[in-house]
């Protein structure tokens, strides 16, 4: 479910770097490891899935969760939970004006998620106004309403 359409680009190094050193972080091969992993998956993932996933590089469960917590703090990152009581972590969308707080899609199913557009939802109000605002559709995904 979770595609990147052809106008999407991967952050290369060099746009990861100038994330962190914009944000007074030291630039440290745990972190661009994380970094990378996370702008390839364009999607919340969870710390077991994103250990998981870089286990090559050396990184211990406690690394990337110290890691995940400093690049959250500092604003690099966003972290979402969807309903099930599991932290997700994501780079934010560029353009995005609150922090990359975008909708979401989760499969009631198989639990797939996917990001939607900010477009897809649009808050209005001042009941919102200056507060974080987390949107999440929940339904059955394509592969699963097929089955």
């Amino acid at each position: 479910m979770a595609q990147m359409s052809s106008k999407t680009r991967l952050l290369r190094d060099d746009d990861l770097r100038q994330l962190l050193v914009g944000k007074g972080i030291r630039v440290t091969e745990q972190r661009m490891v994380i970094l990378r992993e996370l702008a390839k998956l364009r999607i919340p993932t969870s710390h077991p899935e994103l250990t998981e996933r870089i286990a090559g590089g050396g990184l211990d469960r406690a690394t990337v969760y110290r890691n995940l917590l400093s690049l959250t703090k500092a604003g690099l990152l966003v972290k979402t939970q969807l309903g099930d009581n599991v932290w997700r972590f994501q780079l934010p969308k560029m353009k995005s004006t609150e922090h990359g707080t975008h909708p979401h899609f989760v499969c009631n199913d198989c639990g797939d998620i996917a990001c939607l557009p900010e477009s897809a939802v649009t808050l209005r109000g001042e009941a919102i106004r200056n507060q974080v605002a987390e949107v999440q559709l929940r339904g059955r995904c394509l592969a699963c309403a097929r089955v």
